[in-house]
Formats: structure tokens, sequence, C-alpha cells
């Protein structure tokens, strides 16, 4: 059974968290409680010692003094009799430290014994004291620490705490993927997902960023898509009409009008058909070759059906870039110039900045409303306002030319004209 990313991801965090735990737990013990549990009991030895040898040492009539003096400052008894009662054989590391460091002062090792005095637990054992033995004794609450349990204690909240910040971390990190997989399970169903939001860690930012800039392409190329086969079909049918009906004028009387207007709208169904061939194939990839940039603008402004009507400026200017790919964008802007131009010049040039060619052509023509700048990008619209519908055309020319920049990481803009008519300026960048 595969396991979830955010299930994997938390148990390795878990892992992690719990071994650093014991590591930080094994260091604190070694490098710092162990040292201070053996200094600790090293000190209560020596005052259990000293405190044994001077009471022997003083008269009898001060001892009273010295034990009640002893039993608030230090929680320490003494008395004279020998313990006579049976030894507690477990005790914790620390109270074994204070045994090893009284058996290394006596020369004897002895364990600490254990006494309830009135619900209390009390440790005793007999230390020299002149030429006798004496009891000293303290209380179990003096020492009663539980280093061990407050180490299980700390490591079981240690763990709980690791294994919720490890499933928060692991949510946090894998439900912009799972939102991803979403969005793109949608995509692949042909449905039109909701953009990611381009948030948090860099990294899922950028894949959201990208994933949003791919999302909106596609749903781009889905509304291309339906409008070129609506207008296809839409202007299919009119040549296929007149064709219906110059059939059938023929084979009632057939004439050679009939004969050439059939022959001109099967010419107008290849150009149109063409010209969705060539919008289709505006996101195939060509191979960048180098060549005259400003040669093929004499070339184009040569093969104009009106000869002298593009002006042409430029400088000889090498390029590396697709040359049939640029050829077709200036040879559709070029056409859309002089279709809506009427009988004035159309000026083709060409400039350099900054390693860029910049290629303009500009008419004299009617123009385009500046709301209506990026609508005439949409295969088959025509602005009828303000072009007239008797220059004819299929509103493919600049959708072409923006499949074409896209696909080859050009930048093509319109523009009002200084003095009137429209500017349509391609950038090309350097190639890398």
């Amino acid at each position: 059974m595969t396991r979830s990313l955010a299930s994997q991801n938390a148990r390795l965090l878990v892992g992690v968290f719990l071994v650093f735990e014991l590591l930080v737990a094994l260091a604190v013990v070694v490098f710092l409680m162990l040292p201070m549990a053996r200094s600790s009991a090293a000190d209560l030895a020596s005052l259990m010692l000293l405190s044994a040898q001077t009471w022997s040492e003083l008269p009898p009539e001060t001892r009273p003094a010295f034990e009640h003096e002893l039993a608030a400052t230090h929680q320490l008894a003494l008395r004279a009799e020998p313990p006579a009662y049976d030894r507690d054989e477990w005790h914790g590391p620390y109270l074994h430290f204070v045994e090893a460091s009284l058996a290394a002062r006596t020369g004897r090792m002895q364990h600490l014994a254990r006494e309830e005095i009135h619900g209390e637990a009390w440790l005793w054992i007999a230390l020299p004291s002149g030429m006798q033995a004496i009891s000293v004794g303290f209380p179990l609450k003096r020492v009663d620490a539980h280093p061990v349990l407050t180490l299980l204690v700390s490591l079981a909240l240690g763990f709980a705490l690791a294994l919720l910040t490890a499933r928060w971390l692991a949510s946090r990190t894998v439900a912009p993927l799972e939102r991803l997989e979403q969005a793109a399970s949608r995509l692949g169903r042909g449905e039109t997902p909701e953009l990611l939001d381009e948030t948090g860690p860099a990294e899922l930012a950028t894949l959201a960023r990208r994933f949003n800039g791919m999302a909106r392409q596609v749903r781009e190329l889905l509304t291309a898509r339906t409008t070129l086969l609506a207008g296809l079909s839409h202007d299919l049918r009119t040549p296929l009409a007149r064709m219906r009906l110059a059939v059938s004028l023929l084979e009632e009387r057939p004439s050679a009008r009939t004969l050439a207007q059939l022959d001109r709208d099967v010419t107008e169904m290849d150009r149109l058909i063409g010209n969705v061939l060539d919008l289709a194939r505006g996101l195939e990839g060509e191979a960048a070759v180098a060549f005259d940039l400003c040669a093929l603008l004499h070339e184009l402004a040569a093969e104009c059906r009106s000869p002298g009507r593009v002006r042409t400026r430029c400088q000889p200017q090498s390029i590396h870039a697709p040359r049939l790919a640029l050829r077709r964008a200036l040879g559709n802007l070029l056409e859309n110039a002089l279709r809506y131009s009427g009988e004035q010049a159309v000026d083709l040039s060409l400039d350099i900045v900054d390693g860029v060619a910049l290629i303009c052509v500009a008419d004299r023509g009617p123009g385009i409303p500046s709301d209506k700048l990026e609508a005439v990008f949409t295969p088959f619209v025509r602005l009828d306002a303000a072009r007239s519908p008797a220059t004819g055309g299929a509103g493919l020319g600049l959708p072409i030319v923006r499949q074409l920049a896209r696909a080859n990481d050009w930048q093509i803009e319109l523009g009002p004209r200084p003095g009137g008519g429209l500017e349509a300026r391609l950038a090309i960048p350097p190639h890398d």
C-alpha cells in the first residue's frame, strides 16, 4: 500500500524529531545531570560525615542545640543508636552516588536504610563519630527528585509535540500540492480549473504561478478553438451557398460567368482553410537560422501587389530567428496594413534598440479604437465600424501573428500612429 506524501513526511519528521530528542536527552544526562548529581551527592555525603564527627566532639549539653540547628538548616537528624531495621536495597541513581561518596570517605560500603517516621520516609546510615558510630538520617523528600521519570515524561511530551508538528508541517507542505493535483485533474478532463493561490514557500508559489500561466493558456486555446470552429463554419457557409446556387445554374444553363464565380468561391474557401491551417501551425516550432533582416523586409516590399506602396527604411542587420515564421508574421501585418490604408503608402521600418530588433508596420488607414486593440487578435473578429467591410479578410491575419509571436518569444502590439492610422510593432529579442 502506497502511503500519501503527507503520511510519509509526517513519519520522517517524527523519526527525525525523536532521534533529535534522544540525542539531546543523552547529552543532558551525560554532560549535565550526572555531573551535577555526583557533585551534589558528594556535598551531601561530606555534610553528613562532618555532622557525625562534629556531634562527637561537642559537649553533651550542647548536642541538642546542634541537632536542632542541623535539622532546621540542613534537614539532617542524628541519633546515637545504629540502624536496627532492614535496609532498602533499591535506590535511585542519586542515592547510589551518596552511598559511593560515603564509602570513599569512610572506607566501608554501606546501604542507606529506609524507615517510616510519622508517615514520612527517612533514610539512615551509620557513620563513624569519634570512638563510636552514630546514625545520620534525612527525609527522602530532601532528595526526592525523580530524574528518570522527568526524562521519560519529557520524551513523551516531546514525542507528542513532534507528532503534532510533523503532521502540521506535512499538511502545510502537501495541501498546495493536493490543490495542484485536483486542478491538474480538472484541466485533464477539459474543465477550466480555478487559479491557485500564488503564496507560500517560494518553490510552491513558483509552481502555482507556472500552473496558473498554463491554465490561462489552455483557457485561451479552448476559447480560440471554439471561436475558430464557429467562425470557420460561418464563413464557409457563404461560398458553399453560392457554389450550390452556381451548380444549380450550371445544370440549367451553363455559362462562363457562373463557372468564374464558382472558381472564385473555391479560391476563397481554399484561402480561408489555408489561413486556418496557418493559425494551427503557429505553435509548431521552427529552427532559428541566421539571415539579413533588412533583406527580408525589402523582399516583402517587392512582393507587394501594388509596387511602390511599401516604403522601407532599414540598414543591413543580421539576425538569428525562424525565418519562415517571421516572414509569415510580417506578411500578415503588411497585408493587413495595405488592405485598410486605401491607396496610401505603408511604412516598413527596422530599428535596433539594446539588441532588440523593432520592426514597425505603419499605415494611414482609419485605425482601431483603443478599447478594441486586444480584441482584433481574436480569430474571425472584424471591426467593421473602423474598417470597411468591402475590404474583405477572414479575421485571421492578426491572430496568426499573435500565435507566431507567442511561439517564438516575440512581442507584438498595436497602437495609434501619430497623425492618424495604425502602427503594428514587432519586437524580436536577441537569440541566446
